[in-house]
């Protein structure tokens, strides 16, 4: 009898993430309610710096950042922002650690998840990424339907290489 399987992974699209950011910073510079505060979205590796006028206009950009995010498939899970901050002569400061990849930790507790949807399944973990295998389509789809409801996981979480 054939086995199906499928990824479970946690990443982002790059370029979508670029497109979002372009459009963030393009409303902010046409928003009356942001005129003359400088607010500057910077991408720096893995983490976003969000720097306004001050802390509520770094917190509405941010705002701004993840509706544009939303528009281009990018989960709000992704976006986890930090306390805004004051920094120098009243600016508003956030940093926004862009959260994806799974985890060893994370990574266990997935698998426990899955096998509590059915003992019969296999879960590896390889690496950033656990591979799913089943003799039945319909338990794999019952696995992705319980990971896509569960709000508690920290990561946005995608599902590929179903066969």
């Amino acid at each position: 009898m054939a086995e199906f399987s499928f990824d479970v992974v946690s990443e982002f699209d790059s370029a979508e993430l670029t497109n979002a950011l372009d459009q963030a910073r393009r409303e902010v510079q046409t928003r009356f309610d942001f005129r003359d505060t400088g607010t500057v979205f910077d991408l720096q590796d893995q983490m976003i710096l969000i720097e306004s006028a001050s802390e509520d206009r770094a917190k509405a950009a941010l705002q701004v950042l993840r509706e544009k995010g939303a528009r281009r498939q990018l989960s709000p899970k992704l976006f986890k922002a930090d306390d805004p901050k004051s920094v120098g002569r009243g600016r508003g400061q956030i940093q926004v650690h862009l959260n994806a990849g799974i985890n060893d930790d994370l990574a266990r507790d997935l698998r426990k998840r899955i096998q509590n949807v059915s003992p019969k399944l296999q879960v590896r973990i390889q690496g950033d990424q656990l591979r799913v295998v089943s003799k039945d389509k319909d338990t794999l789809q019952q696995v992705i339907k319980t990971l896509r409801e569960a709000e508690d996981i920290p990561v946005p979480l995608q599902f590929t290489n179903y066969r």
